[in-house]
């Protein structure tokens, strides 16, 4: 893995800013297709009952639309995910408000309108489950014997904690909640399907993961892989809202275009899109730590309990990355953590970036600034003192045999923000510093990436453009330029001769979903392998076109050699051979590491291939009288191996650590009594605007990597991990009000400071 180009590090314009910033782009709702009809959803009014029939009304004229009802599927009624429970359409109960219950499909939205609101469903309304605690309580069940979707136990064995225990000076306790989070991407949910001739279906849709949505189609549907194809349409943002829900639409698109014989367009409104689309977790996570006079951490407990909604999604590995990732960046001797998703009668809850560790981490991070407030020690002395270090152990058993970055960006960030000399002296100011410290896994938790097999592609095409045939999307971070780059570093080629489009599943091979911070770190390193693969392949064809031996021409450091052959760089041989040598196609597939292990049935090993580490500092002005927050500065530092696209980093940084200091401070849903999100638009859910963003210093910091490619790690996902705690943290500097629930509304801050809860602790 030897870098052959200069392109790595570099800051070249991204492939796709022109054809968007100029309009050209074409979304899903964009696409123009002769035939068209449009298909809608009738739903569930209810949370919870049995689903009696479907009365259709005589006034309207049913022969001028197409109606699918669970009686009509053609296949199992299951969305294929990673449990199969999530019915493709209500047969008998219903579970959640909101639950697809028919479809139907009409050559115009307004016939469309009509036809939905002709069709009556008789709903049995029974008892719901709407709160986590309802579910713990278990008077009403829903899912399995005790509403537990998903269970994790991981860490030391309970008499190893207990004596850990008995050697603490003190023992702290606290409960932290977190609420829902809206992804609230640029462009809604949507899917087109057209049918084919042979009983197949195209589908093109806005997505993160095309092999996904495959899988889903060829189980709902009972069809043959190549009767199937789905392509990425350009794609306006995901942040994990595009893993799981395409599957649910994509079926429905295509069983609407197969029962019309039409191709069939299926864009959700903003406000269907809120109210029906998976959310990120809530959660409550108890925290019980025992700790020396010093502020040394010496035994944990953590019972982590996340709300799953009506089915399971993709609710047992966001809660095994919760579970994971629930004592953060702190040696703990001792420490067992517990992990329950439950199941109520809400809408699923699905993939968001972070994964389930922005709860866990806010969590501890508001824990050890417990920890530090009661002991009187300062929050980043008390960091400072339980940082993870080389051949320290993770509970779940993991050595870090590299030196993590925690001591780096903890002390960058709060050198950069003053945070030593500051914090504690702003409050007569109205202003707080608040601190994070947090950690992310790169790629799929455990042995993940060796099941999905990864495999990528890299091909010569017309005019000597190497093309990446990876099934990694580009969806605003940035794909789309950095695999080039690391492509183009690869194979010594300048980066404007080589690319990567859109990839479509009868065209590309399973690389893997857009998820987990893995596109750079492990397709990136897939990648290189394939480009190795096609040079070899490059060199044979050579030495048969001179007549050497197998063998006699290599390729090193972006040159191949051999002898009585002029030495040529590969864009020389592309720019000489282009047309012969156009078809050839290199191939790299996923190579585990020899020294890490994992035990699924004991949930224990070497949970990730390698760590990426950040530090926040935020400083927030608190109006006395509204209760309402200014953010006022914002420091983040990453250490992220090594930056591929600098700048594409930076702006990973700062649009994710905006993004966590909504989830804390603004983007506040919730739901009513009758299992309905109250903030269903625009006008009542908030999020974070330009005239929200505070003065942001963005640092990168690069320890590089023996995982990933030339050293680089995962990066999307870390930057959400911080900005909630050290926002907490940031008015408990302000206000002496220590926060322990989020978002922090000026509704619940009045209420902490009304209740008297800003006195110092006993």
């Amino acid at each position: 893995m030897t870098p052959t180009g200069n392109v790595l590090g570099s800051t070249p314009r991204r492939a796709d800013a022109w054809e968007k910033v100029s309009g050209r782009a074409e979304y899903v709702d964009d696409l123009s297709i002769p035939g068209l009809w449009f298909g809608g959803t009738l739903r569930s009014a209810v949370p919870r009952g049995r689903l009696r029939g479907i009365s259709r009304r005589e006034s309207f004229d049913w022969s001028r639309v197409v109606v699918v009802t669970a009686s009509d599927l053609p296949g199992p009624n299951e969305v294929a995910m990673v449990r199969s429970d999530h019915p493709i359409l209500a047969a008998d109960a219903v579970n959640f408000v909101g639950q697809p219950l028919a479809l139907v499909a009409a050559p115009d939205r307004q016939t469309l309108a009509a036809a939905l609101g002709a069709l009556v469903p008789d709903v049995e309304e029974a008892p719901a489950v709407l709160t986590l605690e309802e579910a713990q309580e278990g008077r009403t069940v829903i899912w399995g014997a005790d509403n537990v979707l998903a269970a994790y136990v991981l860490g030391d064995e309970e008499d190893a904690v207990a004596e850990a225990f008995s050697r603490a000076d003190r023992i702290v306790e606290g409960t932290y909640t977190t609420g829902y989070q809206e992804h609230l991407y640029l462009e809604p949910q949507g899917m087109v399907a057209l049918p084919r001739e042979d009983g197949g279906v195209e589908v093109t849709g806005s997505l993160q993961c095309p092999y996904y949505v495959h899988r889903a189609l060829q189980r709902a549907l009972g069809l043959e892989d190549h009767r199937i194809a789905v392509r990425q349409a350009v794609t306006g943002g995901g942040f994990g809202g595009k893993e799981d829900y395409p599957s649910v639409l994509a079926i429905h698109a295509a069983l609407l275009a197969r029962a019309s014989g039409r191709p069939v367009k299926m864009v959700l409104g903003r406000n269907e899109d809120l109210r029906f689309s998976t959310k990120r977790h809530p959660s409550v996570v108890r925290h019980r730590t025992g700790v020396r006079s010093d502020g040394t951490l010496c035994a944990a407990e953590v019972d982590v309990l996340f709300d799953g909604g009506a089915y399971t999604t993709m609710s047992p590995v966001v809660l095994s990355r919760g579970a994971l990732h629930a004592l953060g960046a702190y040696r703990v001797p001792r420490a067992r953590v517990t992990a329950r998703a439950l199941a109520t009668n809400t809408p699923p809850n699905g993939a968001f970036r972070g994964f389930g560790a922005p709860q866990t981490i806010f969590a501890v991070e508001r824990h050890m600034d417990l920890i530090a407030r009661e002991l009187g020690i300062s929050p980043l002395e008390v960091r400072r003192r339980n940082l993870l270090r080389r051949g320290d152990r993770l509970p779940c058993g993991q050595i870090l045999t590299e030196e993590p970055g925690a001591s780096l960006v903890l002390e960058r960030a709060q050198a950069l923000a003053k945070y030593e000399t500051r914090h504690g002296t702003l409050r007569k100011e109205g202003r707080g510093l608040g601190l994070s410290l947090f950690i992310h896994g790169g790629g799929f938790t455990g042995s993940g990436e060796e099941k999905i097999d990864g495999r990528v592609a890299v091909e010569i095409g017309a005019g000597g453009r190497v093309e990446i045939l990876a099934s990694s999307t580009e969806m605003g971070q940035g794909a789309a330029t950095v695999l080039p780059q690391i492509g183009a570093q690869a194979l010594g080629l300048p980066l404007d001769r080589i690319f990567h489009p859109a990839p479509a599943t009868d065209r590309v091979p399973d690389s893997g979903p857009t998820v987990a911070s893995r596109t750079v770190m492990v397709v990136g390193r897939i990648l290189v392998g394939a480009c190795e693969d096609l040079a070899a392949k490059v060199a044979r064809r050579l030495e048969e076109a001179a007549g050497l031996p197998e063998g006699s021409v290599t390729w090193r450091e972006g040159t191949f050699r051999g002898p009585g052959f002029p030495e040529k760089s590969f864009e020389g041989v592309l720019d000489q051979w282009k047309d012969r040598l156009q078809g050839l196609r290199g191939e790299g597939r996923y190579a585990p590491f020899p020294d890490l292990h994992w035990d699924d049935d004991a949930y224990r090993g070497d949970a990730y291939k390698d760590y990426s580490w950040g530090a926040n500092v935020v400083e927030v002005a608190v109006d006395p009288d509204r209760h309402t927050l200014t953010l006022c500065a914002v420091t983040a530092v990453v250490e992220i191996g090594r930056a591929v696209h600098p700048l594409l980093a930076e702006g990973q940084v700062a649009g994710g650590t905006l993004q966590a200091l909504g989830y804390g401070g603004m983007e506040d849903l919730r739901i009513d009594d009758r299992g309905r999100y109250l903030q269903d638009r625009l006008s009542t859910y908030s999020i974070p605007t330009a005239l929200d963003a505070p003065d942001l210093v963005v640092e990168i910091a690069e320890i590089p990597s023996p995982r990933g490619p030339f050293g680089a790690k995962g990066l999307g996902e870390l930057p959400i991990n911080g900005g909630a705690p050290a926002l907490a943290s940031a008015v408990e500097d302000a206000t002496g009000v220590f926060i322990s629930t989020i978002p922090i509304t000026g509704e619940r801050l009045f209420a902490h400071r009304r209740d008297g809860l800003s006195d110092e602790p006993s």
